[in-house]
Protein backbone atom coordinates (compact mmCIF):
# COMPACT_ATOMS: atom_id res chain seq x y z
CA UNK A 1 0.00 0.00 0.00
CA UNK A 2 1.27 3.49 -0.55
CA UNK A 3 1.01 5.97 1.59
CA UNK A 4 3.07 8.98 -0.18
CA UNK A 5 0.06 12.14 -0.64
CA UNK A 6 -0.88 12.72 -3.56
CA UNK A 7 -1.18 16.14 -4.84
CA UNK A 8 -4.00 15.62 -7.40
CA UNK A 9 -7.21 17.06 -4.62
CA UNK A 10 -5.12 20.29 -5.01
CA UNK A 11 -6.82 20.46 -8.38
CA UNK A 12 -10.13 20.59 -6.58
CA UNK A 13 -9.35 23.66 -4.77
CA UNK A 14 -11.05 27.04 -5.51
CA UNK A 15 -9.71 28.93 -9.46
CA UNK A 16 -6.85 26.16 -9.18
CA UNK A 17 -8.06 24.32 -12.97
CA UNK A 18 -8.79 27.65 -14.58
CA UNK A 19 -5.54 28.86 -13.65
CA UNK A 20 -3.58 25.79 -14.64
CA UNK A 21 -5.23 25.55 -17.82
CA UNK A 22 -4.24 29.55 -18.36
CA UNK A 23 -1.20 28.65 -18.01
CA UNK A 24 -0.62 25.72 -20.36
CA UNK A 25 -2.24 27.80 -22.69
CA UNK A 26 0.17 30.81 -22.86
CA UNK A 27 2.91 28.47 -22.89
CA UNK A 28 2.32 26.21 -25.51
CA UNK A 29 1.34 29.82 -27.63
CA UNK A 30 5.27 30.63 -27.12
CA UNK A 31 6.17 27.67 -27.90
CA UNK A 32 4.69 28.06 -31.21
CA UNK A 33 6.73 31.79 -31.98
CA UNK A 34 8.63 31.23 -34.83
CA UNK A 35 11.94 32.03 -33.60
CA UNK A 36 11.56 29.18 -30.82
CA UNK A 37 10.94 26.57 -33.61
CA UNK A 38 13.91 26.39 -34.52
CA UNK A 39 15.46 29.51 -32.77
CA UNK A 40 15.28 28.23 -29.62
CA UNK A 41 18.23 27.45 -27.88
CA UNK A 42 19.44 31.24 -28.45
CA UNK A 43 15.84 32.57 -26.54
CA UNK A 44 15.93 29.36 -23.92
CA UNK A 45 19.87 31.03 -22.92
CA UNK A 46 18.04 34.45 -22.88
CA UNK A 47 15.22 32.96 -20.51
CA UNK A 48 18.11 31.83 -18.43
CA UNK A 49 19.78 34.63 -17.72
CA UNK A 50 17.04 36.52 -16.75
CA UNK A 51 15.21 33.98 -14.67
CA UNK A 52 18.29 33.76 -13.11
CA UNK A 53 18.88 37.71 -12.34
CA UNK A 54 15.10 37.88 -11.20
CA UNK A 55 15.61 35.35 -8.87
CA UNK A 56 18.85 36.78 -7.26
CA UNK A 57 16.94 40.13 -7.04
CA UNK A 58 14.08 38.27 -5.13
CA UNK A 59 16.62 36.98 -2.97
CA UNK A 60 18.22 40.77 -2.15
CA UNK A 61 20.76 40.43 -4.26
CA UNK A 62 22.00 42.26 -7.39
CA UNK A 63 19.56 42.07 -10.48
CA UNK A 64 21.98 43.13 -13.11
CA UNK A 65 25.35 41.82 -14.58
CA UNK A 66 28.08 44.28 -14.94
CA UNK A 67 28.95 45.56 -17.81
CA UNK A 68 32.40 44.09 -17.50
CA UNK A 69 30.83 40.55 -16.99
CA UNK A 70 32.35 39.87 -13.77
CA UNK A 71 29.63 38.74 -11.35
CA UNK A 72 31.14 39.60 -7.93
CA UNK A 73 27.83 39.96 -6.15
CA UNK A 74 27.33 36.15 -3.92
CA UNK A 75 23.69 36.33 -4.60
CA UNK A 76 23.76 36.55 -8.60
CA UNK A 77 27.06 35.00 -8.93
CA UNK A 78 24.99 31.97 -7.50
CA UNK A 79 21.94 32.08 -9.12
CA UNK A 80 23.73 32.33 -12.37
CA UNK A 81 25.70 29.21 -11.51
CA UNK A 82 22.57 27.22 -10.90
CA UNK A 83 21.37 28.41 -14.16
CA UNK A 84 23.82 27.03 -16.10
CA UNK A 85 23.86 23.39 -14.39
CA UNK A 86 19.82 22.92 -14.74
CA UNK A 87 20.02 21.38 -17.72
CA UNK A 88 22.55 18.86 -16.64
CA UNK A 89 20.79 18.43 -12.80
CA UNK A 90 17.19 17.37 -14.61
CA UNK A 91 18.24 13.48 -14.87
CA UNK A 92 19.02 13.80 -11.42
CA UNK A 93 16.23 15.82 -10.19
CA UNK A 94 13.76 13.26 -11.56
CA UNK A 95 15.43 10.26 -10.16
CA UNK A 96 16.90 11.47 -6.72
CA UNK A 97 15.53 15.33 -5.76
CA UNK A 98 17.39 15.48 -2.65
CA UNK A 99 20.23 14.94 -4.51
CA UNK A 100 19.72 17.74 -6.97
CA UNK A 101 18.61 20.02 -4.37
CA UNK A 102 21.80 19.31 -2.32
CA UNK A 103 23.84 21.02 -5.69
CA UNK A 104 21.45 23.61 -5.97
CA UNK A 105 22.80 24.76 -3.02
CA UNK A 106 26.31 24.01 -3.40
CA UNK A 107 25.75 26.37 -6.60
CA UNK A 108 24.01 28.63 -5.00
CA UNK A 109 25.23 29.40 -1.24
CA UNK A 110 29.00 28.78 -2.28
CA UNK A 111 30.16 32.53 -1.96
CA UNK A 112 27.31 32.69 0.95
CA UNK A 113 28.64 30.69 4.04
CA UNK A 114 31.59 30.80 5.47
CA UNK A 115 32.09 26.53 5.81
CA UNK A 116 32.42 24.80 2.78
CA UNK A 117 31.31 21.70 4.99
CA UNK A 118 27.75 23.55 5.02
CA UNK A 119 27.23 23.15 1.22
CA UNK A 120 24.57 20.85 0.21
CA UNK A 121 24.01 19.75 4.00
CA UNK A 122 20.22 20.60 5.41
CA UNK A 123 19.95 21.95 8.79
CA UNK A 124 19.76 19.32 11.57
CA UNK A 125 16.66 19.27 12.37
CA UNK A 126 14.13 16.33 12.29
CA UNK A 127 11.14 17.94 10.74
CA UNK A 128 13.64 18.98 7.82
CA UNK A 129 14.85 15.94 6.91
CA UNK A 130 11.50 14.57 7.07
CA UNK A 131 9.32 16.82 4.41
CA UNK A 132 12.42 16.98 2.35
CA UNK A 133 12.31 13.06 2.36
CA UNK A 134 8.39 13.69 2.12
CA UNK A 135 9.02 16.23 -0.89
CA UNK A 136 11.23 13.50 -2.82
CA UNK A 137 8.79 10.51 -2.23
CA UNK A 138 5.45 12.93 -3.97
CA UNK A 139 8.25 13.51 -7.14
CA UNK A 140 9.37 10.17 -7.80
CA UNK A 141 5.58 8.16 -6.86
CA UNK A 142 4.84 5.86 -10.00
CA UNK A 143 1.70 6.82 -11.55
CA UNK A 144 0.22 10.44 -13.89
CA UNK A 145 1.83 13.05 -12.02
CA UNK A 146 -0.63 16.16 -11.39
CA UNK A 147 -0.17 18.75 -13.75
CA UNK A 148 3.09 20.68 -13.71
CA UNK A 149 2.17 24.08 -12.67
CA UNK A 150 0.95 22.49 -9.50
CA UNK A 151 3.36 20.45 -8.71
CA UNK A 152 6.18 23.30 -9.09
CA UNK A 153 4.25 25.60 -6.98
CA UNK A 154 3.97 23.04 -4.23
CA UNK A 155 7.74 22.62 -4.65
CA UNK A 156 8.39 25.88 -4.68
CA UNK A 157 6.11 27.01 -1.50
CA UNK A 158 7.15 23.83 0.09
CA UNK A 159 11.58 25.07 -0.19
CA UNK A 160 10.58 28.39 0.60
CA UNK A 161 8.56 27.78 3.77
CA UNK A 162 11.20 25.12 5.09
CA UNK A 163 14.52 27.20 4.27
CA UNK A 164 16.30 23.61 4.33
CA UNK A 165 19.52 25.17 3.79
CA UNK A 166 19.72 28.35 5.89
CA UNK A 167 21.25 30.50 2.94
CA UNK A 168 20.45 30.92 -0.46
CA UNK A 169 16.40 29.08 -0.06
CA UNK A 170 14.94 30.99 -2.13
CA UNK A 171 17.17 30.77 -5.30
CA UNK A 172 16.81 27.05 -4.58
CA UNK A 173 13.59 26.86 -4.40
CA UNK A 174 12.51 28.76 -7.54
CA UNK A 175 15.13 26.99 -9.52
CA UNK A 176 13.67 23.55 -8.29
CA UNK A 177 10.45 24.73 -9.99
CA UNK A 178 12.30 25.57 -13.01
CA UNK A 179 13.47 22.18 -12.84
CA UNK A 180 9.83 20.97 -12.45
CA UNK A 181 8.18 23.42 -15.35
CA UNK A 182 10.88 21.88 -17.64
CA UNK A 183 11.02 18.34 -16.76
CA UNK A 184 7.25 18.02 -16.51
CA UNK A 185 6.49 19.07 -20.08
CA UNK A 186 5.13 22.10 -19.67
CA UNK A 187 7.92 24.18 -20.79
CA UNK A 188 10.56 21.46 -22.15
CA UNK A 189 13.04 24.23 -23.57
CA UNK A 190 13.24 26.48 -20.66
CA UNK A 191 11.60 29.45 -22.55
CA UNK A 192 9.33 31.06 -19.57
CA UNK A 193 10.44 33.49 -16.63
CA UNK A 194 7.90 33.66 -13.59
CA UNK A 195 10.90 34.52 -11.89
CA UNK A 196 10.56 38.00 -13.51
CA UNK A 197 7.08 38.13 -12.26
CA UNK A 198 8.25 37.35 -8.67
CA UNK A 199 10.83 40.16 -9.14
CA UNK A 200 8.42 42.97 -10.04
CA UNK A 201 5.88 42.01 -7.26
CA UNK A 202 8.18 40.72 -4.26
CA UNK A 203 5.55 41.48 -1.74
CA UNK A 204 2.70 39.65 -2.97
CA UNK A 205 5.23 37.06 -3.86
CA UNK A 206 6.09 37.32 -0.36
CA UNK A 207 2.37 37.29 0.81
CA UNK A 208 1.42 34.35 -1.30
CA UNK A 209 4.49 32.02 0.33
CA UNK A 210 3.47 33.16 3.61
CA UNK A 211 -0.26 31.39 2.70
CA UNK A 212 1.10 28.42 1.18
CA UNK A 213 2.88 27.64 4.81
CA UNK A 214 -0.13 28.39 6.54
CA UNK A 215 -1.48 25.38 5.26
CA UNK A 216 -4.89 26.06 5.14
CA UNK A 217 -6.94 25.52 1.99
CA UNK A 218 -7.29 28.87 0.93
CA UNK A 219 -3.76 29.86 1.42
CA UNK A 220 -2.83 27.11 -0.63
CA UNK A 221 -4.73 27.45 -3.36
CA UNK A 222 -3.95 31.75 -3.97
CA UNK A 223 -0.37 30.20 -3.88
CA UNK A 224 -0.54 28.29 -6.74
CA UNK A 225 -3.21 30.54 -8.68
CA UNK A 226 -0.61 32.97 -8.14
CA UNK A 227 1.79 31.06 -9.43
CA UNK A 228 -0.18 30.48 -12.42
CA UNK A 229 -0.43 33.61 -13.14
CA UNK A 230 3.22 34.53 -12.70
CA UNK A 231 3.66 31.32 -15.60
CA UNK A 232 1.36 33.38 -17.72
CA UNK A 233 4.02 36.49 -17.37
CA UNK A 234 6.60 34.47 -18.34
CA UNK A 235 5.08 33.80 -21.24
CA UNK A 236 4.79 37.16 -21.80
CA UNK A 237 8.51 37.58 -20.89
CA UNK A 238 9.29 35.00 -23.01
CA UNK A 239 7.74 36.50 -26.34
CA UNK A 240 9.32 39.84 -26.17
CA UNK A 241 12.32 37.80 -26.14
CA UNK A 242 11.49 35.92 -29.29
CA UNK A 243 10.37 39.18 -30.63
CA UNK A 244 13.50 40.93 -30.00
CA UNK A 245 15.51 37.36 -31.58
CA UNK A 246 12.94 37.51 -34.77
CA UNK A 247 13.61 41.08 -35.28
CA UNK A 248 17.42 41.11 -35.08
Amino acid sequence: MNDTPSLAPLLELEGVADAVASARTAIDEVHGHPANRRGWPATAAEASVRAARASAGVAGGAAEIPESGSVAEPQLAGSLRVAEALGNLLGTWQRAPRQALARLHVLAAADLVDDPDELGRPRDAPEVAERLDLLAEILTAPGDPPPGPVVAAVVHGELLALAPFGAADGIVARAAARLVVIGSGLDPKGLVVPEVSYFRRQQEYAERAAGFAGGDARGVAGWITYCCRALESGAREAKSIADAVQES
